[in-house]
């Protein structure tokens, strides 16, 4: 795909320019450029409900279209229900993921299976799998199942262990609820169960590193993540993140997902400075 270098008055005559990233026009190319972005997700499907801090598959989708062509592969090491593999579906994207809990991966696999029947039946089926298991095992199982060299790496990964805080975000009205998960699940292995900090961030980053030998050369991740509050003390997990994992990657860019439809809480009123954050951090990397 080819397109015309936007000119000013005083320069030379617009040449033409291979796009070898995406299949954009080179305006909605410019569009995505923009630092920051709007995003208020849809209401969730009643059966991923379940699932806690799902992400939205159509914020997933602007990131799949920029950063891959029609066909290419698409990655999600830590998948829960599915939202990047349902978001590479209904862009053309081949798409892998791996989940811990084998409930979100029955979820993802009846979410993809009803996906495909909304395509028209004329056009290449994209190959889009998940595969139960722990995450930093994801050498064995790539390897196992003769997944082909990433394109793209689109997650986002639980924010520490905040899920566990009894009044984080919606807790309170889950713990009521027989059908929605208040934790991803309760196994050792789970990324979002551990204690401490510190080791957190070394598991998360370990994981990444184990992707390195099965990401493209210059395959771009965007690892989706917040700085997180806990006990009167600001974590800066998104920060962390980018500094220790720019250690294995190329740190590229961040880019602001801003959510503008948030109830406000009075939480420290009249006594001290405490935000209601509503935005996230789009970590953007290459494998250099």
């Amino acid at each position: 795909m080819q397109e015309d270098l936007p000119s000013s008055k005083n320069t030379s005559p617009r040449r033409k320019v291979e796009n070898r990233l995406n299949d954009l026009a080179a305006k909605d190319w410019l569009k995505f450029q923009k630092s920051w972005f709007i995003h208020n997700p849809p209401r969730r499907r009643k059966e991923v409900l379940r699932h806690p801090a799902k992400f939205p598959e159509t914020l997933a989708q602007e990131f799949i279209q920029f950063f891959t062509k029609q066909g290419q592969v698409v990655f999600d090491p830590l998948a829960g229900t599915g939202s990047t593999l349902i978001a590479a579906l209904r862009t053309g994207r081949q798409a892998y993921g791996i989940e811990l809990n084998p409930r979100y991966v029955q979820i993802a696999k009846r979410w993809i299976e009803e996906e495909i029947t909304r395509l028209p039946s004329d056009i290449p089926l994209p190959t889009v799998q998940i595969f139960q298991g722990d995450a930093l095992k994801a050498q064995e199982i790539l390897t196992l199942h003769a997944v082909p060299p990433i394109d793209y790496l689109l997650t986002s990964p639980p924010y520490w262990n905040m899920l566990h805080a009894p009044g984080f975000e919606t807790q309170r009205k889950r713990r009521i609820s027989t059908d929605q998960d208040v934790v991803y699940s309760d196994d050792p292995a789970d990324l979002g169960n551990i204690e401490d900090y510190d080791v957190f961030l070394d598991r998360l980053c370990q994981l990444f590193a184990n992707l390195k030998p099965f990401l493209r050369s210059k395959a771009y991740l965007t690892i989706i993540a917040k700085n997180i509050k806990k006990k009167g003390r600001l974590y800066p997990f998104a920060w962390d993140l980018a500094k220790r994992l720019g250690e294995i990657y190329a740190l590229k860019d961040e880019k602001l997902w801003l959510q503008d439809n948030q109830p406000l809480a009075p939480y420290g009123y009249g006594q001290a400075w405490v935000s209601n954050t509503f935005h996230h951090y789009c970590l953007q990397f290459r494998n250099e």
